[in-house]
């Protein structure tokens, strides 16, 4: 298996909602995907666990810019990327449980091993 790791970076503390740029990156057998643009990283680890199947364990958001909906946008893109490369998930982060809960698209659902 191998573990996986996205970053969202926010600018400062006035930005509402960080600007999205998702890039990979096969590190050592790693896959990195993250958004980048300042010194603070909002984190989503995430493990593969078979060859379709990805453990979304958690998510981390630095105490300055809780309260803003980073994680919510951590949890979209978890959610979105497993639907693009239709894969299956293990939902063990607790927000992406919840996320999903408040959004129970039914792309999203079709993924989620129960």
């Amino acid at each position: 298996t191998s573990c996986s790791i996205i970053f969202l970076s926010v600018q400062s503390k006035s930005t509402p909602c960080p600007s999205v740029e998702n890039q990979q990156q096969q590190r050592n057998g790693n896959r990195l995907a993250f958004i980048s643009c300042s010194h603070d990283r909002a984190v989503l680890l995430y493990e593969y666990v078979g060859k379709k199947t990805v453990d979304l364990q958690h998510t981390e958001v630095p105490e300055a810019y809780r309260g803003r909906e980073i994680a919510k946008h951590l949890a979209k893109a978890a959610m979105d990327f497993v639907v693009e490369e239709d894969l299956k998930a293990h939902l063990t982060c607790w927000y992406i449980q919840k996320y999903v809960k408040e959004n129970p698209h039914p792309h999203y659902l079709e993924h989620i091993l129960h």
